[in-house]
């Protein structure tokens, strides 16, 4: 039987599909407004791309900021438990788990056997989040995927004081109209997102080996800026936006290990 794991994201919607203890699917699809939908979505869009029924999922486990709304799921469970789960499927060494979400930042440490130590999240405060970076875009007429790369061409980052994202935007504004280049205020929109996460990571303790999921690890400007930040090597999954969701998988198969019969 086939294991999945759902991830319902404020702004994305991920699945992975594992099957004796191997991945066999993973997709990320946009939400619009309706969780239950995307949920539902995101699962046929899986099992479609690898020409499977539901017949086939034998445990589905749905976590992430809209799980309440996957009414299909067999199990809920935390992002904190499965983004720890998916980090340690990708790498046993890990030991601290850096997830940078569109409305929230988790930090997750784990002890030398792969469970959970202790975490931090902030879910108060679009700062230091994919979020806040969706908003500087906006403002400043760029394109959510370029401004990573358009931020590693900054010579002198512009320094972003405030910390509540309305003040941020204006601020950034009138950099630009002051005439700083786009680079720098994206450099230095960048790095105040990176310090935020930095200190909330400091509060829970950075232990090496350190991985950076969520959809904002895909961009370039923040990798760079974290690992200068931290002062720690950083390992990027392939696809870290899925973590989440892969961990999710595991757990989903672990139930299924303990449904059969012996």
């Amino acid at each position: 039987m086939i294991a999945a794991g759902i991830d319902i994201g404020s702004s994305t919607a991920k699945s992975v599909l594992i099957e004796n203890g191997n991945v066999i699917a993973a997709a990320v699809l946009p939400i619009a407004l309706d969780f239950t939908e995307a949920a539902e979505k995101i699962l046929n869009h899986s099992m479609e791309s690898i020409g499977v029924t539901k017949a086939q999922i034998g445990f589905t486990v749905v976590t992430g900021y809209g799980r309440r709304s996957a009414t299909f799921g067999d199990k809920i469970v935390t992002e904190i438990l499965c983004g720890a789960t998916g980090a340690k499927y990708v790498s046993s060494r890990i030991r601290t788990v850096i997830d940078i979400g569109g409305q929230d930042t988790k930090i997750i440490r784990l002890d030398d056997s792969g469970k959970i130590a202790s975490f931090r999240m902030n879910d108060k405060c679009a700062a230091g989040t994919g979020r806040f970076l969706e908003v500087m875009a906006r403002a400043l007429s760029i394109d959510i995927d370029e401004i990573g790369s358009l931020a590693v061409e900054s010579k002198k980052p512009c320094q972003i004081s405030s910390i509540c994202t309305v003040f941020a935007e204006s601020e950034a504004i009138t950099l630009r109209a002051k005439g700083e280049s786009v680079s720098d205020v994206l450099a230095g929109i960048h790095k105040s997102v990176v310090s935020r996460v930095a200190a909330q990571g400091a509060s829970v303790g950075y232990q090496e080996e350190i991985m950076l999921i969520g959809g904002v690890a895909k961009n370039i400007a923040i990798r760079k800026y974290m690992m200068e930040e931290i002062g720690f090597k950083i390992h990027f999954p392939e696809m870290p936006q899925v973590v989440v969701a892969l961990g999710a998988a595991v757990i989903a198969e672990n139930e299924l290990r303990h449904k059969r019969p012996i």
